[in-house]
């Protein structure tokens, strides 16, 4: 593993870690010292990790993570997003202004396992944490973050996903996708292609998650009544917790009315550091 790579899981740890202490201590706000402490770190070397990684600083970044911030957002999205969704687009700076394609496997396809698909997928850092992508011929068709207990059980699923595919690790193949997706500043646009699967109602939920603008966020009944069926949050948070594309398909940007973080399918640390960071570069 690339030098590089390796200080981009000691750093994504440190802040992880920073994360969960705001999120356990932030009803009597922690002092910088106290998060720097718990992290291991001098006041002077966190912050500057911290705001490197954020874009912000630590005590702005706790502002994000708070149910009140929360419910002033969400406030504020729904004109904002019956907007969106009138005009049929995604913000300008979804994916830093990358445009996403997708198309849906067939019913047929689905229960044919890949049969005749060739796949690949490679496990990488990102700004989030490790992650296993899977790619085919026809677009992304997994997008998973990892931890430690969870890498191996990840590609015997993706396995049994496609138990009749052929399905290869090849890290330099999938490298340039999820430069793509994670730094898209440092590549060439072009559009990000996604193959997905699911039910018609689950496709229909996450195309509406695509439309949630960068930095933004919803209710969950927000996407039930942008689907036409207002009665269903229930079914809408089963959907969104079948999303097999992390980040891609941003189910992070959906939380409870009330401004409650809600359940993510990575862990609520994790959705509360993508967040926070995309508000920061929001």
């Amino acid at each position: 593993m690339e030098t590089i790579e390796i200080q981009e899981i000691i750093d994504y740890n440190r802040i992880e870690k920073a994360i969960h202490f705001i999120e356990q201590n932030f009803q009597y706000q922690p002092s910088l010292k106290e998060i720097a402490d718990h992290v291991a770190l001098s006041e002077f070397h966190f912050n500057r990790l911290f705001s490197k990684w954020a874009g912000t600083t630590p005590q702005r970044f706790m502002r994000f993570l708070t149910k009140e911030f929360a419910k002033e957002k969400l406030a504020q999205s729904d004109n904002l997003l019956d907007a969106t969704f009138e005009a049929g687009l995604s913000s300008t700076s979804r994916l830093h202004d990358l445009f996403v394609n997708y198309e849906a496997m067939t019913p047929a396809e689905f229960k044919s396992k890949g049969e005749g698909l060739l796949i690949h997928y490679g496990i990488h850092e990102t700004p989030f944490g490790e992650c296993l992508i899977a790619v085919t011929g026809r677009g992304i068709t997994d997008l998973r973050f990892l931890d430690a207990d969870t890498k191996e059980t990840c590609i015997i699923a993706l396995k049994a996903d496609f138990s009749k595919a052929i399905v290869v690790f090849d890290n330099d193949f999938t490298r340039p996708f999820i430069e793509q997706i994670f730094y898209a500043h440092q590549v060439a646009d072009s559009p990000v292609t996604l193959l997905l699967r699911g039910t018609n109602f689950q496709i229909k939920v996450w195309e509406a998650l695509l439309k949630i603008p960068f930095g933004q966020i919803v209710s969950y009944d927000t996407i039930a009544q942008a689907i036409g069926q207002p009665t269903a949050q229930r079914a809408v948070g089963t959907a969104i917790g079948s999303n097999r594309l992390g980040y891609i398909i941003p189910c992070h940007r959906v939380l409870q009315k009330v401004g409650g973080i809600g359940g993510y399918r990575w862990g609520t640390t994790r959705k509360k550091a993508i967040l926070g960071w995309e508000m920061a570069k929001a």
